[in-house]
This record gives structure tokens, sequence and C-alpha cells, in this order.
């Protein structure tokens, strides 16, 4: 096993995760993109949520979309933020679909996909009140117009993102609306768009108990595959594995100390109130785990202990009547934040693993 701190993802699980949200949305007549972004576009983990039933994988990064290609380069692709308009010619190499919203940016794409002489499929993302990427409710069917007369570009479909940047959350009426706009869209033109992106891991909630999807038939799916849980509440999701993802750090000190600091204070190196609260002493251990490597409000530490504090480099605990000694590693939950910072830190090693029997 890898040295600490290591990021441990097991695969089984993930694709555990996979397969159960396949199918329970398969009977509803919505696909999962599997979204990678979390860890960075691991191949291994991208082929476990294909074989788990994901249609096709998203990232955010044209990095992490080369390194899919690299390790399928059967797999469906798709960069889920909109391209920067000095990658499109890697966007059009790297990404058979990306979501779109900027008009320059799709005549760029226009240019590089015939240059390549290659069709790009284009999804128009939609702006449905979180207040991040997307058009107009109202410039929808002419933005749609527009690309369809775009050489090189193929406009298959439409989508929305919610709950992410002000957590607006996915309901009926968002949904029915974008649904709406898709039929717009067919009766002002000729096209027809297969693709109906209702969102991410947030609408489950509502995919799993509306009355009708309406024409959503895709969600792009991310934390509740790695994680298992709901994003709108991070509550665990029933059936789903909670411990694909784990972080492990070693400890480096353990001491009897004060409870309290003494002397006069002022701010922390982050600026942040310190943790530390009682009286008497406490048994606190120092992990080699800080916040270059994660964040520190996203673990779950082991029964029995307490977060005291973090900085750069160093994770505080108390660790009540643990037998914790030096060199002993301690394991910890992550939420999608821990997990995104720990697989983007040089300073977290991944490891990926699979059960014995399922190699068979």
């Amino acid at each position: 096993m890898s040295g600490a701190p290591r990021l441990e993802i097991d695969l089984d699980d993930v694709e555990h995760n996979t397969r159960a949200l396949v199918g329970r949305l398969a009977p509803r007549g919505i696909s999962v993109q599997g979204v990678t972004k979390a860890v960075c576009g691991n191949p291994s983990v991208g082929a476990a949520m294909m074989r788990g039933g994901a249609r096709g994988l998203a990232d955010s990064r044209i990095e992490n979309l080369a390194v899919l290609r690299r390790g399928d380069p059967r797999a469906p692709r798709t960069l889920v933020r909109s391209p920067m308009l000095s990658q499109v010619d890697r966007v059009v190499v790297e990404a058979g679909t990306s979501l779109n919203t900027e008009p320059v940016v799709l005549a760029a794409l226009s240019a590089s996909a015939a240059g390549h002489r290659d069709r790009h499929a284009v999804v128009l993302m939609v702006e449905l009140g979180d207040l991040r990427e997307g058009v107009a409710v109202g410039d929808v069917v002419d933005l749609a117009r527009h690309v369809g007369a775009l050489g090189g570009l193929a406009l298959v479909g439409l989508g929305t993102n919610l709950a992410c940047q002000s957590g607006v959350v996915p309901d009926q009426r968002s949904m029915d609306e974008l649904s709406g706009l898709v039929d717009a869209v067919e009766r002002s033109s000729s096209l027809v768009l297969p693709v109906v992106s209702g969102g991410n891991s947030a609408n489950l909630g509502w995919a799993m108990t509306t009355r009708s999807v309406g024409r959503i038939n895709q969600l792009r799916l991310g934390e509740s595959i790695l994680l298992g849980t709901d994003p709108l509440r991070r509550a665990s999701i029933p059936g789903l594995r909670l411990d694909a993802c784990v972080l492990v750090g070693e400890v480096i000190e353990v001491k009897t100390k004060p409870a309290r600091a003494w002397g006069a204070t002022a701010q922390s190196a982050f600026e942040r109130r310190p943790r530390r609260r009682g009286r008497g002493t406490v048994r606190q251990a120092l992990v080699a785990v800080g916040r270059q490597d994660t964040d520190p409000d996203g673990l779950t530490v082991p029964d029995g202990m307490t977060i005291l504090g973090m900085s750069s480099d160093h994770l505080v605990l108390d660790v009540g009547d643990h037998a914790t000694a030096v060199g002993d590693e301690l394991r910890f939950g992550v939420d999608y934040s821990a997990l995104l910072r720990a697989s983007t830190s040089p300073y977290v090693t991944t490891v990926e693993h699979r059960r014995p029997d399922a190699l068979r």
C-alpha cells in the first residue's frame, strides 16, 4: 500500500453505486453520465462507472477528458464546463460532446470541427435560476437555430444545471420548463433533440418521485456515485455505499496537552477562531494532512475523535481514549469538497482497488 496521505477509492463500490442508480432511473427513461471531475478524470473510476451502466463519461476539464480517452477511447466523453475559447481545438479532439452557451465559442468550435473534418455534438445549457452557466430562456430558440446552421456542429440537445452555485432545488416547474423549451426548439426547426440533460445528482430526489419526467432523459451524476450522497442535504441515499472514497493520514505526534491555548491570541494562520474549548487536558494527535491536501470541514473522523484544528500541513485531533500511536494510520470519510481537494493535491496519492472476487 502507498504511503500517506492517500486517497483510497474502492472501484467495486463505485460500480455498485453506478449500477444501483442506473437501475433506478432506467424505468423512468433517464440514462446516466458518470462525472469524474472530483477524481481528476481517473480512468479506473471512469471504467467502473461504465461497468455499472453509465452511457458515457463527463468532466469539466479537457485535461481530464484526455486522460479518460487514453484509458478507454471508446467511452463517449462530454465536456460539462463551457469550452474555453483558447481550447476549442482540444475540445473537438477530446470530447465528442460539449455543453455550450456562447455564440463566439460555438463559431470557433464549428471552424475547428470543419478543420478536423469532424462533427462535434453540442448541448445548449439553459439558465433556470441557479445563476451559473446558461442561455436566457427567451434566447434559446434563436441560438438553437444558429447552431443548426453552423457547419461541423450537431445540436443534439438542451440541458441545465441547478443547485451548484446558488443551491436552487430542481423541481417540477424547472424541469417542465426545460421540456417545453425542447418542444419549442423542435417545432421551430427541423431538428430532433435526443438529449435532454436535466442536471446533476441534486436532481435525483425529483427524478425518483415525480409523476412525469417530461422530456428529461439524462442526468450527470458524480457525487451520488462517488459518495452515495444527495448533494441537496448531504444525506445518504438508501442502498448506496458511502465509503467508496476514504482519505488516509499518518499520525506524527501524540501528546497530552492543555485543552486551551495560553497567551494573548489573535487570528490564526487561516483567520479562523480556535475550535478548542473546555478545561483540563486532551490527548492530542497530529496527523500529516493539511489544508494543502483536503478540506477539514469535509472530513468525518473516527468515532470518539474530534477535530481541534487544521493548518497547512497538520490536522489536530482530540483522540480521546483511542490507543493512537505515532506511525498509526487513521481513515477519514470525505464529502465532495474534501474529495475534490484531496484528488487535486500533489501531496495525496490516489490508490484504486477492487476485491479479488470482483476480478474473476
